[in-house]
């Protein structure tokens, strides 16, 4: 209870600009954690929804939503049936941000 109130306090003391941007970093944060049923929900879709767009099963879905390793095939295909794109990034140190476009399962044969 005493953390929570020295919390509170350092909070209240900051300047409302602060606070502003520390909010805004906070949303950005939270949006670059996004699980993919959290990105699916935030699309207003259904798990039926995306299972017809992508031809599966809805119980397929609901695994592949669950799933830490996929396929980027995979991936772009569950991203586009919520109406998205896959940007693949690269962020090495020192380096300006490397957007990588020529992925071998990324490119439609």
């Amino acid at each position: 209870m005493a953390k929570e109130n020295a919390l509170d306090n350092i909070w209240d003391s900051l300047p409302d600009d602060r606070k502003a941007r520390i909010q805004a970093r906070t949303d950005e944060l939270e949006k670059e954690y996004l699980s993919l049923q959290e990105l699916r929900k935030e699309a207003g879709l259904t798990q039926a929804h995306v299972s017809k767009d992508l031809n599966m099963a809805q119980a397929n879905v609901s695994r592949l939503e669950q799933s830490s390793d996929m396929l980027l095939s995979t991936l772009r295909g569950y991203v586009e049936a919520i109406g998205g794109q896959l940007d693949i990034t690269v962020n090495l140190p020192n380096k300006t941000p490397i957007s990588i476009k020529n992925l071998g399962d990324l490119i439609e044969t």
